[in-house]
C-alpha cells in the first residue's frame, strides 16, 4: 500500500464537541485492545534515565501522562506535554503543557526523549523529515507507538464496529493505517541513522506500528 496522508476529523473539532469526546473514548478502548498504553509504560520504564526531559507530542486530553504521574510509573522528573489542545485541568502543575502546532514548536532542545501514541502519521513524508532533521541532535531517544500500514488491518476495521464507535472513529481509524508505516519505513523518514542509533521496530497483529530509538553515544 502507498502511503497516503488525509486530514482526520477530530482535527477540525473543538476539544469539547460531542462527537470528540466519543472519539476520544473510541481511542481509549482501541489502545486498551492493542496494548499500546501498556507498551508505551514498559518501555519508558526501560529506555527514560532520571536526569531525562520528556515531552509527549500529541498529548490529546492528557490521559497518557496522567497515568503516569498517578502511578508513579516513570523515573524522570520532567515531563511535557505538546497538543494544539489547552492544558488539561488536572494536568500537574509541576509539568509544562505546552498548546502549539508542533511543526513550529520551538523549544525541542529542552528535552531529550520524545514519546507519542497515533500522531506522526498524521504528517506527510517531507514534513517529518524536515522536522526532525532539526530536532535529533538534541535527542537521546525516541518512543514512538503509530499505526501499521498494511491491509489486514483495512480488513480488520469493520469489527471495530462491534465496540459502537462513531463516525469520527471509524474514518480517522482508516485514514490512520492508510497513513501508517510499514517495515522499517518510519526511521527512514525521521532521519535516524543505524550508525548513530540503536533502532527498534515492530508491527503488531491488530495494527500498531512500534519504534524505539536510542541514541548509542
Amino acid at each position: 500500500m502507498k502511503r497516503v496522508v488525509t486530514p482526520e476529523i477530530l482535527d477540525q473539532l473543538e476539544p469539547n464537541d460531542p462527537a470528540a469526546l466519543h472519539n476520544r473514548r473510541d481511542l481509549r478502548r482501541f489502545n486498551w485492545l492493542m496494548g499500546n498504553d501498556r507498551w508505551m509504560r514498559r518501555t519508558l520504564k526501560r529506555v527514560v534515565n532520571p536526569e531525562d526531559s520528556l515531552l509527549e507530542l500529541g498529548a490529546g486530553a492528557g490521559d497518557f501522562g496522567l497515568y503516569l504521574h498517578k502511578n508513579q510509573n516513570l523515573s524522570c522528573l520532567s515531563y511535557a506535554g505538546l497538543d494544539l489542545w489547552p492544558r488539561p485541568s488536572l494536568w500537574p502543575e509541576h509539568w509544562a503543557w505546552h498548546q502549539a502546532d508542533l511543526t513550529d514548536f520551538s523549544n525541542y532542545n529542552e528535552y531529550t526523549v520524545l514519546c507519542g501514541n497515533f500522531i506522526l502519521h498524521q504528517f506527510r513524508d517531507a514534513v517529518l523529515r524536515k522536522l526532525f532533521q532539526k530536532l535529533l541532535p538534541h535527542l537521546r531517544a525516541l518512543i514512538f507507538c503509530e499505526t501499521a500500514r498494511r491491509k489486514l488491518h483495512l480488513a480488520q476495521l469493520p469489527l471495530s464496529n462491534l465496540m459502537g464507535i462513531n463516525y469520527v472513529s471509524r474514518h480517522d481509524a482508516r485514514v490512520s493505517i492508510e497513513g501508517g508505516f510499514y517495515d522499517q519505513e518510519l526511521p527512514g523518514l525521521l532521519c535516524l541513522n543505524p550508525d548513530e542509533w540503536l533502532i527498534e521496530t515492530k508491527m503488531t497483529f491488530l495494527g500498531a506500528y512500534r519504534l524505539v530509538a536510542i541514541r548509542k553515544s
